[in-house]
């Protein structure tokens, strides 16, 4: 047999290994968006970013997960509205997810705790948001501190804090 023939065959093979190796296949796909899913209903997202989430202990349609919460959380940071994440995401990159997901984000979302995610988790986050699909509308847009507000609200505003001071002295 022809060497540049042989070299040809090996070299195509080689390639062809590496592909499919690099790609997820279809059951590999539908582990990282079952992941996704379990992340997501453990992991307390619904709790804000799907209406009526925790008011029903947790019985809303999968179908209706993290389309936004149009009942805002007001402190002294403002009022913020927890977003549509289905339709949000469906516009970013798997890089820009990563990077928005360990950015600091507004009170009360618990941004750390994605921060502190591995990247795999987040991945599989993103996946299942993606594979829902969009649904639903915007969450109305930040009202920053002192502004008023049209939309129903919870106060978040802390009460009868013990002094900090006064704590550290007893010590």
């Amino acid at each position: 047999m022809n060497p540049v023939r042989i070299k040809s065959a090996v070299t195509a093979t080689l390639i062809f290994s590496l592909s499919m190796t690099l790609t997820a296949g279809p059951d590999e796909d539908r582990q990282q968006v079952e992941r996704g899913r379990y992340l997501i209903a453990t992991s307390g997202c619904n709790d804000c970013h799907t209406p009526g989430y925790p008011e029903s202990g947790g019985k809303v349609p999968r179908s209706e997960w993290l389309t936004g919460n149009p009942v805002g959380f007001e402190g002294p940071w403002g009022t913020t509205y927890p977003s549509n994440l289905r339709i949000k995401m469906q516009g970013w990159t798997e890089q820009q997810w990563l990077e928005k997901a360990r950015a600091p984000m507004r009170p009360p979302m618990p941004w750390f705790s994605l921060r502190d995610m591995k990247d795999d988790d987040l991945l599989a986050i993103y996946a299942f948001v993606r594979d829902m699909g969009p649904s639903g509308d915007a969450t109305p847009a930040y009202v920053p501190p002192g502004q008023k507000v049209n939309t129903p609200y919870y106060e978040f505003m802390p009460k009868n804090l013990p002094v900090m001071q006064a704590a550290n002295a007893s010590r």
